[in-house]
């Protein structure tokens, strides 16, 4: 019986030691400021360039290079954004209309997910974005340069975006836009 209190009190001592820092340490940590990134709440529209890196393999499909109008609206007190872009090249434009999910990166950038949908203006014209309309994807940062500049740039992924073709199509763009 000797022998069992003294392996009882040798295992309540050590678990004693073992937890006390994990207590006192959750303690400081509740107590300490956190200094996670805000990123930037900033509403915006603006405008850049667009250029497709991708070729349906089609005749009309080659990648197209052209501009790019852009916004964006914060969702109050939750991490999503409306989305809007237009892509256009010389004969057609792709109107985009998307949800995102931001995540700050510092205070004044955010990296973001989103997904909407393409809807070019003339089927089988091409934009930066093929020639069709298509469930479309995006990823990209936005930052403030100044207290009313935001500067963007992000990828845009169209699936299934071409004619006669299940190729994806792939834009890159990159622009400047005023904070509202």
């Amino acid at each position: 019986m000797k022998r069992f209190l003294t392996k009882l009190a040798t295992f309540s001592t050590l678990s004693v030691l073992a937890t006390v820092p994990i207590f006192m340490s959750v303690g400081q940590a509740s107590a300490q400021p956190t200094n996670r990134p805000t990123g930037t709440k900033a509403s915006y529209i603006g405008a850049g360039v667009s250029a497709g890196v991708t070729n349906g393999g089609q005749t009309g499909d080659a990648a197209t290079f052209g501009g790019n109008i852009q916004g964006r609206y914060a969702i109050p007190n939750t991490p999503l954004s409306a989305r809007g872009a237009i892509l256009f090249s010389d004969e057609t434009s792709a109107i985009m209309p998307m949800l995102s999910y931001d995540v700050p990166v510092t205070n004044r950038a955010n990296v973001y997910l989103g997904a909407g949908y393409s809807f070019v203006e003339a089927n089988g014209k091409p934009t930066p974005l093929g020639n069709k309309d298509a469930v479309v994807l995006t990823t990209g940062v936005e930052a403030e340069a100044t207290r009313n500049i935001m500067l963007y740039s992000d990828v845009k992924l169209g699936i299934d975006a071409y004619e006669n073709t299940s190729v994806p199509a792939v834009s890159l763009q990159l622009g400047a836009a005023y904070r509202f």
